[in-house]
């Protein structure tokens, strides 16, 4: 490729030409995670703009060969130019800091996972569900959970060697728990460290395993375990137990215990975060003549004056008689009920006709569409 056919690195990275190391490499890693030849196997442009932006990260991370760069431009670096530098080495950049973080965003490695495999590590955490009332949520409560458990094998004492005898540390690793795998890459040879597959992880071989255990130095055990739902609690929402989950390794702490909290539907309540929905029935001689009526919460019922005339759909607030706040129990949403007019569909004789006797004080509807049609007969109504 010749120098004039070259793009300009600053351009390549996307950055200015004052940019400093740190954006320097912000936008390589940017580019180099994005067209990885790994990540986009068998894509030649992709491998083209990965060499690119290389070359170009190479040179502008580099304060000497930058200086160069903004002086005689691509020239700098071609055979017979003004630079120092006869060709192109990507041996010569210093990639190593940059890789350990890009190959670790890309396949799990790099360096923030060089400590030994060895040391003290948290269990895993366990996960279960268990299901509430409407009305428990609301107001918390306690609950006693049966679980099956990992605990340390007692023949062993977690060890998982037989009774005796004792684990050998790891031929292949040197105890470590890990090796070193060095591959050829595009900028000379690579190291990447990997979990060792003889031990797995763990820096010791056991030839002679616990019988109790199997060798995994943990056994299942069955507990009685109580946790606390606080009042406020939603569906789907988790309580973490502390160190009740699975034991950890080489003297780490125990794992969390993460219980789902799973409610019930209740038959006249719903919820909408701090807030509870419901529906009452009122009379229809409540509606008209208002009055005092009383209305179903998670407190128990409660008394409400309607207003004379109220239509059905009417929406009223109780306030505070909502769900408790997570964080303070001591601030409640509200209730928003929808009062429904129901219609009397068995009435005595005696309740008819002072329906109808009401009916021709308030509009003589019954008779509305009699009274119509015969005003149409009299041509009250023009065609």
């Amino acid at each position: 490729m010749m120098a004039e056919s070259k793009r300009d690195y600053y351009e390549v990275l996307g950055v200015e030409k004052n940019a400093d190391e740190a954006t320097l490499k912000k936008a390589y890693r940017v580019l180099a995670k994005k067209y990885h030849p790994d990540m986009n196997p068998g894509d030649a442009e992709a491998e083209k703009k990965f060499k690119e932006a290389s070359e170009a990260y190479a040179v502008l991370s580099d304060p000497d060969k930058r200086r160069q760069y903004d002086q005689f431009g691509h020239a700098a670096f071609e055979n017979g130019g003004p630079g120092e530098f006869s060709g192109f080495d990507f041996n010569s950049a210093d990639f190593s800091d940059l890789f350990g973080d890009l190959f670790g965003d890309l396949f799990g490695g790099g360096r923030s996972r060089s400590r030994s495999y060895n040391g003290p590590m948290k269990g895993a955490n366990v996960r279960t569900s268990v299901r509430i009332t409407f009305e428990e949520a609301v107001f918390g409560c306690e609950k006693e959970l049966d679980l099956t458990l990992k605990e340390p094998c007692k023949t062993c004492n977690g060890t998982g060697a037989k009774p005796g005898t004792q684990p050998e540390t790891c031929t292949k690793c040197g105890g470590k728990g890990q090796v070193v795998m060095t591959s050829q890459t595009l900028f000379g040879m690579m190291q990447n460290v990997q979990t060792c597959p003889e031990c797995r992880g763990t820096g010791k071989i056991i030839k002679d395993k616990c019988t109790s255990c199997h060798g995994t130095g943990f056994t299942s055990e069955k507990k009685k375990i109580s946790v606390s739902i606080p009042a406020g609690i939603d569906s789907g929402q988790s309580v973490r137990i502390r160190e009740k989950g699975e034991p950890g390794q080489n003297g780490g702490p125990r794992g969390d215990l993460l219980v789902e909290v799973l409610i019930q539907r209740h038959e006249k309540f719903q919820r909408q975060d701090m807030n509870i929905f419901s529906v009452a029935p009122i009379s229809y001689a409540q509606a008209v003549l208002g009055g005092e009526v009383l209305i179903d919460t998670v407190d128990g019922k409660v008394s409400y004056d309607v207003k004379p005339g109220t239509q059905t759909d009417t929406k009223v607030r109780l306030k505070g008689k909502g769900v408790p706040s997570l964080r303070n129990k001591q601030v409640r949403g509200d209730q928003y009920v929808t009062l429904i007019v129901q219609v009397p569909t068995k009435l005595s004789n005696e309740a008819k006709n002072l329906l109808r006797k009401f009916d021709e004080e308030t509009g003589n509807s019954l008779r509305s569409t009699e009274e119509y049609r015969d005003k149409k007969k009299k041509g009250f109504f023009s065609k």
